[in-house]
């Protein structure tokens, strides 16, 4: 449910800015190429595993528990938004410990930054999280748990990328397992 909220609120950003001009990056052509060194971009770009962009052992470090174990956690395609989300669900004792998810917006155009803000602008206190090149955004929701997104580009396609878990987990405790989905690959 956690990844479906941010995914409506990502695809508002970018159907408010699905008018934009963004030609340099949207079509392919010959500067295409260039867009595509950053090895973050291409990590999210993926096969949309979640469990691979970022492993149990990984997890298990940032809440100082053992034997947390990764499973895929339900496809939530939204036809509407175009977005395509992938869950990865990390597990202590059969209990939630957190989830991961990975969604693409095919064929949709949005600038990271517009759709970072459009989170903030539906999350009360939601603060930006220093560190990443297109940006993040940290809050706690009303269900008591803790949130941290960013937005990227991949080739042209939006991507959303967010680690949800406790609400107790900080944004420097949740920040290491964003990026190292987003380094991934």
């Amino acid at each position: 449910m956690r990844t479906v909220v941010v995914a409506f609120v990502a695809f508002a950003a970018l159907t408010a800015c699905s008018s934009g001009d963004e030609p340099s990056k949207a079509p392919s052509s010959s500067a295409a190429p260039k867009p595509k060194p950053a090895p973050s971009t291409n990590a999210a770009a993926g096969a949309l595993d979640p469990c691979k962009l970022l492993p149990a052992e990984a997890v298990s470090k940032a809440l100082f528990l053992d034997n947390l174990t990764a499973v895929p956690g339900p496809v939530q395609d939204n036809a509407a938004s175009g977005g395509k989300a992938r869950t990865c669900e990390y597990q202590h004792d059969g209990k939630a410990a957190g989830a991961l998810a990975v969604t693409r917006y095919e064929g949709k155009q949005g600038k990271p930054a517009e759709m970072l803000a459009s989170i903030k602008k539906a999350k009360p206190g939601a603060q930006d999280v220093p560190g990443f090149p297109d940006g993040a955004v940290y809050y706690v929701d009303g269900q008591k748990t803790a949130t941290l997104a960013s937005a990227e580009l991949v080739e042209g396609t939006p991507v959303l990328v967010n680690y949800t878990g406790p609400a107790k987990m900080t944004p420097e405790q949740i920040a290491p397992l964003v990026k190292q989905a987003l380094a991934a690959g």
